[in-house]
This record gives C-alpha cells, sequence and structure tokens, in this order.
C-alpha cells in the first residue's frame, strides 16, 4: 500500500528519478502515426518487432526503458472504441497497474489523461471521466492488511495527472478522493473480523466518523430497542452475547442561500454482523464469508460519509439496524412468532432468514420519519446471486421512475443493478396460517419473496427500492479492484443516485 499524493500536473511536466508516465492511444486508423509521434516526442526507441505485435493487436501495451532525464519507464496502452468499452475501463485498467506497483520502487506516475472529446459519448461530464481516473488508481492501492505481522513500510507515490481543462480536473479530484474515503471506509467496516465489529463496536465505529463530520448519531441500545417494540431486531440478537443496536444517522444538506433541501432521503442498510444462520446453522464453508452480513449497513454510513465531505445538497436519513445471529439457548427459533413495531406479525420458518426480519423493523422505522424515498441495501439472499451472479445487485421496486434512475447510476458507476419482477402473485410464497406473513417462501423465486416480504413493512405512499447486494458485495473476478476483498458494492452508485435527484431539483 502506498501513501497516495494525488496531483494536478498542470502545464509544466517535471520528472523526477524513478518515475512511470502512462499514455494511452486510440486503436484506429492513424494508431501508427500517433505512436510515431509519441516516441518522438519522448526520444525513445523500439524495436521493429514490439512496433509491429503493438499495430497488429499482438500486444495491447509497449513498456519502454527511457534515458535520464526523461520517467524511467514509458507505458504505451491500447484502448478500443468498440461495443465492448465501458465506463469502467480507466478505473479498472489504473487499478490493475497501481495494484501490480505495489512491490515496486516507483515514486511518481504521470497519466496522461486522452481528450474527452474522444470518450464524450460514453460519459456525460467530463468532471466524472476524469473522476473515473482518480478513482482506479486509489482503488487499486486498497489494501487490509493491519493484522499482518510483518514490517509495513508505507511509501509515498505522487501521482499526477493530466487533463485538457485543469480547472475540472481539480473538482474531479477532490470530489473522487471524498467519494473513496467513503468507499474505503464502508470497505474497512466490510473486512474487519466479526469479532472486531459486534453491533456495538459497528456503531462506536460509525458514530466516531459520523460526529466528525458533524452528522447527528443517534444510537439506541437494547433496552430503547424494546421499548420501540422493534421485536424483529431483539429476535434476531438474542441468541448472541453481544446484543443489537440500531443506528440513525441525520446528514442535513443545505442549498444555496443556507436554505434547507426539499428532498429528504433514507437510506437503510442490513447490519448483520456475523451471520452462523442461529438455529438454522449454516454449513461450515465458507460461513467466514459473513462477517462481511453488514454490508448494507456499511455501505449506508460510507455513502452519507461521502456525501457529508463533498457538501451534497440534500437531506439523508441512514438507519441502520445491527445484530450478531448466533445460536444458543435464547436464540429464535423456527415456528416462533414475533409481533414487529409496526404490530405486523411475522412467523419464523428459518433463522438463516434473518436479515429480512431486522429490516422489517427498520423499515417501519423509516416509513414513520416520511421521506421522500427508502433505498435499502441487504446482503440478503444466495437466490439473487444465483440468478445474477457478481456482475450486478437486484433491484426490487414498483417505482419505474426509482428504478429508471437507480438503473442509469449504475451503468455510470459501473456498480449495475438489474430490476426484478415485484408482482403480487409473489406474495402468496409467503402467506403463513399463523401469522401475517411468514420469512421464507418456497425454494423458487428467493430473491423476490424475500423483497416481496420487506415490501409490507413500508408504507405505500412512499417510493421503495430494495436493493440485493449479496452477490457483487463480496470479493470476486469481476474487476482488478474486486479481487481480495469485500468490494463496498453500493457507494458509489447511490451517491451517484444522490448527484442526480439533486441535480434535478
Amino acid at each position: 500500500m502506498f501513501k497516495l499524493l494525488l496531483k494536478n500536473g498542470g502545464k509544466k511536466i517535471n520528472y523526477k528519478p524513478f518515475s512511470i508516465s502512462l499514455k494511452y492511444l486510440l486503436e484506429e486508423k492513424k494508431l501508427e502515426h500517433s505512436l510515431d509521434t509519441l516516441i518522438r516526442v519522448f526520444n525513445v526507441k523500439i524495436s521493429a518487432l514490439q512496433k509491429r505485435n503493438f499495430l497488429n493487436g499482438k500486444a495491447e501495451e509497449l513498456k519502454i526503458s527511457k534515458p535520464s532525464g526523461k520517467p524511467d519507464e514509458l507505458y504505451i496502452f491500447k484502448v478500443k472504441t468498440d461495443e465492448n468499452f465501458t465506463t469502467d475501463f480507466f478505473r479498472n485498467h489504473l487499478a490493475g497497474i497501481v495494484s501490480a506497483l505495489q512491490n515496486s520502487e516507483v515514486k511518481n506516475i504521470h497519466i496522461f489523461i486522452p481528450s474527452y472529446k474522444i470518450f464524450k459519448k460514453y460519459f456525460d461530464k467530463e468532471e466524472y471521466y476524469y473522476q473515473t481516473f482518480i478513482e482506479g488508481v486509489m482503488l487499486g492501492n486498497y489494501t487490509f492488511d493491519k493484522y499482518k505481522s510483518e514490517n509495513k513500510q508505507i511509501k509515498e507515490l505522487a501521482v499526477y495527472f493530466y487533463a485538457d481543462d485543469e480547472r475540472k480536473l481539480s473538482y474531479a479530484l477532490s470530489r473522487g478522493k471524498y467519494l473513496m474515503d467513503g468507499v474505503f471506509f464502508a470497505r474497512d467496516l466490510q473486512n474487519e473480523p466479526s469479532s472486531e465489529l459486534t453491533p456495538q463496536l459497528l456503531s462506536k465505529k460509525i458514530s466516531e466518523e459520523a460526529k466528525k463530520l458533524g452528522i447527528k448519531v443517534s444510537v439506541f441500545d437494547e433496552k430503547e430497542i424494546k421499548r420501540r417494540k422493534m421485536n424483529g431486531l431483539i429476535g434476531v440478537g438474542s441468541g448472541s452475547v453481544h446484543p443489537p443496536r440500531f443506528i440513525f444517522l441525520e446528514y442535513n444538506g443545505l442549498q444555496k442561500g443556507k436554505k434547507q433541501s426539499k428532498k429528504r432521503i433514507a437510506l437503510v442498510g442490513k447490519g448483520i454482523t456475523f451471520d452462523s444462520g442461529g438455529i438454522s446453522i449454516k454449513p461450515s464453508s465458507n460461513m467466514w464469508e459473513m462477517k462481511g452480513d453488514m454490508s448494507g449497513a456499511a455501505v449506508v454510513a460510507g455513502t452519507i460519509i461521502a456525501a457529508s465531505k463533498t457538501r451534497q445538497k440534500i437531506n439523508l436519513l441512514g438507519i441502520i439496524p445491527a445484530a450478531e445471529n448466533m445460536p444458543s439457548g435464547s436464540s429464535l427459533k423456527p415456528g416462533d412468532i414475533i409481533i414487529t413495531a409496526s404490530k405486523k406479525s411475522i412467523e419464523v420458518i428459518d433463522t438463516d432468514a434473518e436479515g429480512r426480519i431486522i429490516l422489517a423493523d427498520a423499515l417501519d422505522f423509516a416509513s414513520k420519519q416520511k421521506p421522500d424515498s427508502i433505498i435499502d441495501l441487504a446482503t440478503l439472499t444466495g437466490a439473487c446471486k444465483v440468478a445474477l451472479g457478481d456482475f450486478a445487485a437486484g433491484l426490487f421496486t414498483k417505482d419505474e421512475e426509482l428504478s429508471q434512475i437507480l438503473y442509469n447510476a449504475g451503468l455510470k458507476t459501473f456498480e449495475r443493478v438489474w430490476a426484478m419482477p415485484m408482482w403480487d402473485e409473489y406474495s402468496k410464497l409467503i402467506k403463513s396460517d399463523f401469522a401475517d406473513v411468514k420469512n421464507l417462501g418456497d425454494r423458487w423465486g428467493g430473491a423476490i419473496t424475500a423483497a416481496k416480504f420487506l415490501e409490507k413493512f413500508v408504507d405505500k405512499n412512499i417510493p421503495w427500492a430494495h436493493i440485493d447486494i449479496a452477490g457483487p458485495a463480496h470479493a470476486n473476478n469481476l474487476n482488478n479492484y474486486t479481487k481480495k476483498y469485500m468490494t463496498g458494492f453500493g457507494v458509489r452508485l447511490l451517491f451517484e443516485y444522490l448527484n442526480i435527484i439533486t441535480q434535478s431539483e
């Protein structure tokens, strides 16, 4: 891991020792001319074989050692703007470059951002185009090694960006760094072992960070949770020695002229700090991953932190029910019936379908705040991962406008969502003979029946969306920046969603 120093390179380039320059060339008819021009400008030589392989598609990059007075190495990359090009290209590419340099002695990187005009049809704003480069560098530098015993020598790495518009680049640098603060806060929470992130410790970490930024924080202990009759949260947490917590964040953004924003958005995140399955215990294989079952909570906290640091002109409510789902003599049992804060009853069929039970109380609480919309995020079902893999999160809503905004935000950020059906026929699968609803349906359509369960605890007059992040929240091979660690999926998505709706005011 480097200590990154991200800088606007400006007009003048000053090459220092142990430097690398990165240049991107568009793969087109003029590729040979562009390559020859670059070689002439940098005064370097390449072999005929190198040139032929690069021009004929045999090689996607050239690495050239340089004489003194110039960067030590020049990296040249080809970019294909074909049907496979995405807004994630530069983010993903730079994440791979920086990650690969972790054991290098490099001290300076000079990144020359290609003209926005070339990629305008893929990026709606020049600032965001630049921002993807900043995000890539930072994501490639992320690591979670606080528990490793070896001596960690953190080296400084100065990264200079050069772009056509220096003012817009400076804006992208500031915004990108603050956004990544939110992403990394979420990632750090996700990757913590559950022994260091009980419900109490989760509430403490979130509270400490939020209060630094002036975000109002209320944490309900088990007594207050009982007083509020949040029996879903109490029931799920009853098997653990670590009692549940309910975290309520309030961020009040300001419009121009110090007037309060009219928009109030509630973000709800599932905070199961460890999910053993309870009495319906999970298989031991890969159960360790369940330390990340609080990913929804982490994303909500990370999004509000990013919104605060960038002074988003909107009012946000962050609602996080936190519990540890463990088996013991006091655990919730299959067949139990819970009366939630909404007074609706739940028949417990399977204690491993616990996330939706704690979200029932949280969504009821969110509805009573009368926000303009509610979005919840949860690593809720394996069924959603079966349906969509790691490539996208499941999006469940009956509100077409909300669905379209979130879908578009996902395409832009490459934290993609895919709309799933919310037809009322699916509610038949969770009809209970003993209570208002049961917490598990049949085998088929499991992600949808989970969403239909949640729907019952949301005010019908408030636009609501449920995002099941079970697949993309966990480490996966989709990108260079998602391979090793829990991913923070959802922070960039929600941040862009907030951008869209604030701009529409």
